[in-house]
């Protein structure tokens, strides 16, 4: 009995792996489909597109180099943008929602409640109902620039961030807070000396997440800068295009690879830190 209780584990967990590798290779595919259209002439990523380069498709690096001096627009330029706008808005986003995290949680008021719950609630508001209306908003603030619309970053992206931060702060013992009280310490104090450190784990897990999506995203720069003087890499991949709207295939894969290869590298480098700070963060809920 216990024989046959083993193999029809043995059984479940190869079965199991089986699928989870399908699923992992249906995901992987489209990636891997970039990496080889990249290295071919624009012709052979339209009639031959998931063949391997041969020596008459082969493109070499000319791809990577059209697509980086294409146009007018400097590539050097897009990439300083998303690089700013990421790192600004992913800063902005980690310390000021868990510093109000932290308020909502010692606090616990009526209202902090209701702050709480907007923002759990923000999560579910597909962007597509207010891109519009936040369009003409930014224009009206003058949040339309590089320097400023990690404020609109730091709007959407404090729902996820404010939950996540919510769930590790009921975990810490209010006894340690109360202990540095004691010592003199003030709010401000209090939450940069002993909050803060203890907060690390779920502030990795949340800046890795922002990270793919400030860097990845492409609605809201397109929506909010001034395209002709601002582009993010997204927004200057989508102008790779030459007379009459034809558009190079293998300039674009080649600069979608360069775009998704820091994501990738800084994902797989991190992707422990996430687990950590979710499993943290579930402790109380």
């Amino acid at each position: 009995m216990k024989k046959g209780t083993l193999t029809a584990e043995a059984r479940r967990k190869t079965i199991m792996s089986v699928v989870l590798t399908i699923i992992c290779i249906i995901y992987v595919l489209p990636v891997f489909s970039v990496l080889l259209n990249s290295f071919k002439l624009n012709t052979y990523v339209k009639t031959e597109t998931f063949a391997l380069p041969t020596e008459e498709s082969f493109a070499g690096w000319a791809n990577f180099i059209k697509g980086m001096t294409f146009g007018n627009y400097p590539f050097i330029n897009s990439v300083f943008y998303s690089v700013f706008i990421t790192v600004v808005s992913t800063a902005l986003i980690v310390l000021f929602t868990s510093m109000a995290a932290w308020y909502i949680c010692r606090v616990d008021s009526t209202f902090c409640r209701i702050i709480y719950y907007l923002c759990v609630f923000s999560m579910v508001v597909p962007f597509q109902m207010v891109m519009f209306t936040l369009s003409k908003t930014a224009d009206k603030l003058h949040l339309n620039t590089p320097w400023t619309i990690p404020i609109v970053y730091l709007g959407f992206g404090a729902g996820l961030a404010i939950f996540m931060f919510v769930g590790f702060v009921k975990s810490i013992p209010l006894e340690i807070e109360e202990a540095a009280a004691i010592d003199g310490c003030g709010p401000i104090r209090t939450y940069f000396s002993v909050v803060l450190p203890m907060l690390r784990p779920t502030m990795i897990s949340v800046g890795i997440l922002e990270i793919m999506w400030v860097w990845n995203d492409y609605l809201l720069p397109v929506l909010v800068l001034d395209i002709n003087k601002y582009r993010t890499i997204p927004i200057h991949i989508q102008y790779l295009k030459g007379s009459y709207g034809t558009v190079d295939l293998g300039a674009t894969m080649a600069l979608i690879l360069l775009s998704i290869i820091p994501v990738i590298i800084f994902y797989l480098a991190c992707q422990k830190y996430i687990i950590k700070g979710v499993a943290a963060g579930a402790v109380k809920g």
